[in-house]
């Protein structure tokens, strides 16, 4: 059997989530309708938004892995971090708008108490979506993809944006007088989603302002240089992100007296150690100069 390449699996990944957002937001909206949950109805829509952001992934990996060409050297991984973007902002605006009309609910009162349809609901809500997210992670960072790990945290949004929905409905059976907790508690639940929703932008926002590596990737990539043969310093390390990736440009010092044919085969074998073994190194600028001893005294 034919081994599956990331871009088939990150596509894959996006068809399972979007086909299970569909069922499960038209499932929690006919069960909002017909146990009168308007915490559950709610959290239908957010399952819908979440369909978006699935369409996002399986068309965009397309062109995020696309080859580099004449007019992108670097290849086309910043697309992954412009829809990484889109995916952070989504998820953001859902908790706002969330936000809104819980704050806005508090006002007002069900006429019809909710029944244990929409509490079964927002509970497989709450299993299923968390499901999705640590499967939907777990292929993300085998292959590499911010924009796949980004749609998990969306999932796990939901999965979190269910849990005042459900105990809403419970507290509502038990003591129907104490509703109003719902909204109280899906306002507490916005704010954690959008900690979730920066937790997303920040890395993807670094990424587009060529915000360098840590400092500790870095250092390893200045430690793999310094492990070929023939290379005898290393320095000036430059790193920026292209998609998931870092471009690397660093220099390296060699024996003055190398010809230079010998110097570029060392620099050739730079850029192979970094790109097999470095951190994420989809390409590397190496520039030779002559091994400088430092001055003594």
């Amino acid at each position: 059997m034919r081994e599956r390449t990331p871009q088939s699996r990150v596509r894959a990944v996006g068809w399972v989530g979007l086909i299970i957002n569909l069922l499960l937001a038209a499932a929690k909206a006919a069960a909002g309708v017909l146990g009168h949950s308007q915490a559950v109805l709610a959290d239908a829509v957010h399952s819908l938004s979440d369909t978006v952001t699935d369409i996002a992934v399986i068309l965009g990996v397309r062109y995020w892995s696309a080859p580099a060409d004449e007019n992108h050297p670097h290849g086309h991984g910043r697309i992954e971090t412009l829809i990484t973007v889109a995916i952070g902002l989504a998820v953001g605006g859902v908790a706002v708008g969330m936000g809104v009309e819980a704050i806005r609910g508090l006002r007002h009162h069900s006429t019809l108490p909710p029944s244990g349809i929409a509490l079964a609901a927002a509970l497989a809500s709450i299993l299923i979506k968390e499901w999705l997210y640590r499967w939907t992670a777990a292929v993300g960072r085998v292959v590499h993809s911010p924009a796949l790990v980004a749609n998990a945290w969306h999932h796990r949004s939901d999965a979190i944006s269910s849990i005042p929905a459900a105990a809403a409905v419970a507290i509502s059976l038990v003591v129907p007088q104490w509703a109003v907790v719902d909204r109280v508690g899906a306002i507490v639940v916005c704010l954690l989603i959008l900690q979730v929703a920066w937790r997303i932008l920040r890395p993807a926002l670094d990424q587009l302002v060529d915000a360098g590596a840590p400092a500790d990737d870095r250092l390893q990539i200045e430690k793999l240089a310094l492990e070929v043969e023939g290379v005898e310093a290393a320095h000036a390390v430059r790193t920026r992100y292209v998609g998931a990736a870092l471009a690397v440009d660093l220099h390296v010092e060699v024996d003055g007296g190398l010809s230079v044919a010998e110097g570029h085969a060392i620099a050739r074998a730079v850029r192979r150690k970094l790109v097999n073994d470095g951190p994420d190194v989809a390409d590397a600028v190496v520039q030779i100069e002559p091994f400088r001893l430092p001055p003594s005294g």
